[in-house]
């Protein structure tokens, strides 16, 4: 969400952010309403405060004063009455525009309506060679006996899947190892719920367009979360915390789940679209100001680079258009990671700096020393996401007897074991 006192300063800015992005949003409406609703609550106000200087003369008057004062009430409280319910209505609209209003997008941002406007910025690493034919991932886990698909999606429908034996085992490595790293870095991991209710996925931006894409439990109004970043943004709303607690760092576990809605025919075998799975999401409140959330962003980006070198896998970040990077995103970059079987890169991790759009949504501020009170800013990253970066690992790293050499750095979460 935007500061409204930002919107009528730079309505122009704002115009071209809706544009850039793609979104469905009347701007002029919005400042209208806004206008609107403003002198509403004027009226409204100054109607509530004569109504309690005519208490006052109720008190004092006589009989006949009374009289003439009550007339002149009931037609005051008519007035106030229609005024109330027409500023309920005109705030209804305008909250629901509110939360519609992109974020301004950085500069240096791609414009473009979708994915295909993104710009590689680098690409590091090689693509492995192989003197065998390689297998996908999924024809290396059924050889070996480390995965059920067939039988997972008879248990839990199509994208269902089962891991088992050492999968198991190194997908919990990754998971280990990645904790580890931040751990280093003073994040605090932290395991947080994959239920939530409604109202921190309206603070995150996940609602209350992208319903559709919710798993929702209607029996006990709450949601299955899509990432970790939404009970983490969710368990700081309303609060005021002190300078000096920031930066917040968290990596957040939980286990994710998304529907999926719209990509049927995009690249779903095996464990590459899946509609459970876990993560590590690496996740930053930090003061309002933006040098420092670009020397945070930086940082993410930086550990999630460091997590696939160590893995050895080749990787390209990309910059993200305006069109690709979501209603709420300041800046993002992906991180595309090589796929043997796709022969291409794939999105196995995405860096976002939000500003203040989620915290004032969230309601999520500081105070700084001098007393002043500010909205944070907050940044997210992925760390490690399986099982899809655990394919990507398959791949890579399969021999020619159709086993999988584990990276160094894994290693000890594997008893020393080099070779799966």
């Amino acid at each position: 969400m935007l500061d409204k006192r930002f919107i009528r300063d730079n309505p122009q800015a704002v115009r071209d952010a809706v544009a850039a992005k793609g979104i469905d949003l009347d701007v002029d409406e919005l400042l209208q309403l806004d206008q609107e609703n403003r002198k509403l609550q004027f009226e409204v106000d100054e109607a509530q405060a004569q109504r309690r200087s005519r208490s006052k003369q109720f008190a004092k008057a006589d009989e006949a004063r009374r009289a003439e004062l009550r007339a002149e009430q009931e037609a005051f409280d008519r007035q106030l009455k229609d005024n109330r319910e027409r500023l309920a209505r005109t705030g209804a609209r305008l909250a629901e525009l509110m939360l519609a209003t992109p974020n301004i997008p950085w500069s240096g941002a791609p414009v473009g309506p979708d994915e295909s406007a993104n710009v590689v910025l680098r690409t590091v690493g090689t693509p492995p060679r192989f003197d065998f034919a390689p297998l996908d991932h999924v024809e290396l886990a059924e050889r070996r006996g480390w995965a059920e698909f067939a039988r997972a999606r008879r248990v839990a429908g199509e994208r269902a899947y089962a891991l088992v034996g050492d999968l198991v085992l190194l997908e919990r490595a990754i998971h280990s190892y990645a904790l580890d790293l931040l751990r280093t870095q003073e994040f605090t991991p932290i395991s947080v719920p994959a239920l939530v209710r409604e109202e921190p996925l309206v603070g995150t931006g996940m609602l209350p367009k992208g319903r559709e894409e919710i798993y929702e439990v209607p029996a006990d109004d709450l949601f299955l979360a899509g990432t970790a970043e939404v009970a983490l943004v969710g368990l700081h709303a309303g609060e005021i915390l002190e300078a000096g607690q920031l930066p917040v760092r968290y990596a957040g576990i939980s286990a994710s789940f998304r529907r999926e809605i719209g990509s049927a025919s995009r690249d779903v075998r095996g464990l590459l679209r899946v509609h459970q799975f876990e993560k590590v999401e690496q996740f930053v409140l930090c003061a309002a100001d933006e040098a420092e959330s670009a020397r945070w962003h930086a940082q993410l980006l930086a550990t999630a680079e460091r997590i696939l070198t160590d893995l050895e896998l080749s990787y390209e970040v990309v910059e993200c258009a305006t069109g690709d990077m979501g209603v709420g995103k300041f800046r993002m970059n992906d991180i595309n990671t090589w796929f043997p079987s796709l022969g291409r890169y794939r999105e196995t991790h995405s860096c976002s700096t939000l500003h203040d759009w989620q915290a004032r949504r969230a309601n999520l501020r500081y105070r700084d020393p001098d007393g002043t009170i500010h909205f944070a800013h907050t940044l997210n990253n992925t760390a490690v996401a399986t099982p899809r970066l655990l394919a990507a690992l398959l791949e890579n790293h399969q021999t020619a007897d159709a086993g999988v050499r584990v990276p160094g750095v894994l290693r000890p979460y594997l008893g020393g074991r080099e070779l799966l």
